[in-house]
């Protein structure tokens, strides 16, 4: 993501003078809106997750340091004792880390935080270009690392992992107690390496080995809904930067194969910038009514209305509904509760994630930043969201087997023993056509049978146990059926399809 100084279409701010207060606004330009509380995780070009960001000009930066409060005395006599008498000679860039750090600390929020090197320039770095890595938002919660929502078909996606999945482990590394930022760039990696997660869910615990890969650019598909081809059914993964164009184009080609009405499927849809949640959604409203609002703290809320300064008169008229999980964050929270409240829209599917606070990003010396939670961000009404999420007007959930651990692909199981890979193994082959009486978790005879009937029909080594190659099959087949079986959309077809 670029700086406003990078950009002489965007004229830097003026230092105020001491008469003055300086106004604060977000220049959509410069803020992205993503998910949840740290980074993406990919290598070379993810962007750090939060809510709005909105990098400061160095001069104004340089405006609200003038001031340093008494107190800051005990904090320099401290560095200055640390650095004189301290009996190992210690650097300054240490130091002051630790005392930033310290300070973020103290304020119990895992949106703010001190970013370095690397880290700044993946926060800075635009989510419209390509990354390699496992595709997924992870946030922190309780001391460990929580995923957020995997990017639609990614590695991670592909993999099962689902949002609320705690991570407790990477590559055999405790996560308790890890930072975001440390956790995303111990998972990051070139593609076609491979890491390996301690994943927690629910009461079940496993580990999951991924390769990594390159992570879908595309962010918008449409297609005619195989229920009613009068329906057009647009998913969209993340808002970023043409996301606003591919959406456009989506709903253009759909009109002309016939598409009637729409449904727009935010599930696990992590965010993405801030600017492409505003055009997108005044897609669908009618100028002058309200997407969003803005509210810092003492300040009255400012208020975001759809116009053609966002869609450039595109508009969408025909009946529409929106489906939303746990994994949809963030910007596309904003999309959802726009057109819920201004436009009455259903939201069918389960509640989304629940993230409503914004984040400002300012620019420090050398190549580190800081972002700190500056605002809320609230719906038309002037509802806020945080840790509660979008209630859907329609609630459907996933299938049960969704929900199933995966198993894990380290360990060999064998005949005759009993796990609880085991007894997942044995509802996944009830599912895929066996018939056993006994999904307990014990090895018998019957389950060796039924093993061996789904490595020959999947063309694996037939074994007879439960090895890599098997497990990973299995969690294959529950992830292509949660594929093909979605009674979300089906609900959400069939009720926009109904609506004139």
């Amino acid at each position: 993501m670029a700086k406003d100084n990078e950009h002489p279409e965007n004229p830097a701010q003026v230092p105020p003078t001491p008469e003055e207060k300086p106004v604060k606004r977000y220049r959509l330009r410069t803020v992205i809106i993503t998910g949840a509380a740290a980074l993406i995780i990919g290598a070379g070009g993810t962007v750090g997750a939060g809510a709005l960001y909105l990098h400061q000009q160095n001069a104004q930066a340089d405006a609200d340091v003038t001031y340093v409060p008494n107190s800051f005395k005990d904090l320099l006599k401290v560095y200055s004792d640390v650095k004189n008498n301290y009996y190992i000679k210690t650097s300054d860039t240490k130091l002051v880390t630790g005392a930033i750090n310290g300070m973020l600390k103290t304020l119990n929020d895992p949106f703010s935080q001190y970013l370095q090197g690397s880290d700044a320039k993946e926060l800075n770095t635009t989510i419209s270009g390509s990354f390699e890595g496992i595709g997924a938002e992870i946030s922190q919660a309780d001391g460990h690392i929580q995923i957020v929502s995997p990017i639609k078909g990614s590695p991670a996606d592909k993999a099962g992992l689902k949002a609320k999945d705690i991570i407790t482990a990477i590559d055999g590394k405790s996560t308790q107690g890890w930072s975001t930022t440390k956790a995303s760039s111990t998972i990051r990696g070139k593609k076609g390496t491979s890491v390996t997660l301690a994943i927690k869910r629910g009461s079940d615990t496993f580990n999951i080995t991924i390769k990594r890969g390159v992570v879908p650019l595309t962010t918008v598909t449409g297609e005619l809904s195989d229920q009613n081809k009068k329906v057009g059914v647009i998913s969209i993964t993340q808002f970023a930067d043409n996301t606003n164009k591919e959406l456009k184009k989506s709903i253009t080609s759909l009109r002309k194969q016939g598409a009637k009405s729409f449904v727009i499927d935010l599930r696990q849809n992590p965010g993405g910038l801030l600017p492409q949640a505003l055009e997108t959604a005044s897609m669908f409203l009618k100028d002058g009514q309200r997407i969003m609002q803005v509210q810092q703290r003492d300040s009255k809320p400012e208020i975001f209305t759809a116009g053609k300064e966002y869609d450039d008169g595109f508009k969408v008229t025909e009946p529409v509904t929106v489906l939303i999980d746990s994994g949809s964050a963030s910007a596309s929270e904003i999309f959802s509760g726009a057109l819920q409240e201004s436009r009455r829209t259903k939201l069918i599917g389960e509640k989304s994630f629940g993230k409503g606070v914004v984040q400002t990003v300012s620019q420090l010396s050398g190549d580190s930043e800081v972002k700190i939670t500056t605002a809320k961000w609230l719906t038309p009404s002037g509802g806020w969201i945080q840790k509660k999420g979008l209630t859907p007007d329609i609630k459907v959930s996933y299938p049960a087997y969704a929900s199933w651990p995966l198993l894990n692909t380290k360990k060999v199981n064998k005949p005759g023993t009993v796990a609880t890979d085991i007894a997942t193994a044995q509802k996944i082959l009830n599912l895929s056509g066996a018939k056993l009486t006994q999904t307990a978790g014990y090895f018998d005879s019957a389950t060796e049978t039924a093993l061996k009937a789904f490595q020959t029909q999947q063309k694996i080594t037939v074994s007879g146990e439960l090895d890599s190659a098997t497990k990973t099959a299995l969690n294959n087949y529950v992830y292509a059926q949660a594929t093909k079986s979605d009674p979300m959309l089906t609900k959400a077809v069939a009720t926009v399809a109904a609506e004139k």
